[in-house]
Formats: C-alpha cells, structure tokens, sequence
C-alpha cells in the first residue's frame, strides 16, 4: 500500500479552516450599534419604560454614538486578527489570501448596524 501526500478536497477541509465571517461582522456591527440597542433591549425586557429607553438612546447616541461605533470597528479589527493569528496568516499575504472574506465581514458588520438602527429608530416612533 502506498501512501500519498495529496492534500484532502476542498469540501472535506474541516470547517476550522475559514474565517467565521458572520459570527465576526454580527458582533461588530452590533457593538457598533449598542448605544441605541441596549436601551431597547432593556425596554422590550420591560427593565425600563419605553421613554425611558427612547431617552436614554437618545442620550447616547447624541453624545457617544462615535464612541460606539469606533468600539465596533476595534471589536471587527481585533476579531479578525485573532481569527488570522490562529490560522498563521497573520501577514500581508494572509490578507492578500482572505481579502475577500474581510470585506465581507466589513459588509456583514455594516449591514448588521443598517438593520439594528432602522429597527431602533422605527421602535423609537412609538416612544
């Protein structure tokens, strides 16, 4: 019997071996957007009044939305650094070889924070 040094199909590679695009862009985009879902959160909960949820939103969005949303874009770099870390392509060519799977974390991260804000400044109409 001889054996071969063949690598496997690319549909037996086991799952590890792509980037967790939708895990990575949904917590971005989310962290993104937490000043305005928190508050909605704690309402839909029944924690806090709706008006106190609305007042609160818009508090923090007012004041810290940048704060909010620059806090998303270091959640989305640091997870997708760790994600290339642990498959050792931290590296210009590692970008280079998931570049498409990074833009689309980008693109799942901003449609996460598209959703998430039209759904709060709709809930937000009933304050």
């Amino acid at each position: 019997m001889a054996t071969s040094n063949q690598t496997p199909p690319t549909s037996a590679r086991p799952e590890t071996d792509r980037l967790p695009v939708w895990r990575i862009g949904v917590t971005g985009g989310l962290v993104g957007i937490l000043c305005c879902v928190g508050p909605t959160v704690l309402a839909l909960l029944g924690i806090v009044s709706a008006g106190t949820a609305f007042a609160w939103a818009t508090t923090l969005y007012d004041d810290h939305a940048w704060w909010f949303r620059l806090g998303g874009l270091a959640v989305l770099v640091l997870l997708g650094w760790i994600s290339l870390r642990r498959r050792d392509q931290c590296s210009i060519a590692g970008v280079r070889r998931w570049r498409w799977r990074l833009l689309g974390i980008v693109a799942v991260a901003a449609a996460t924070y598209g959703a998430l804000y039209a759904v709060t400044t709709w809930l937000g109409t009933f304050a």
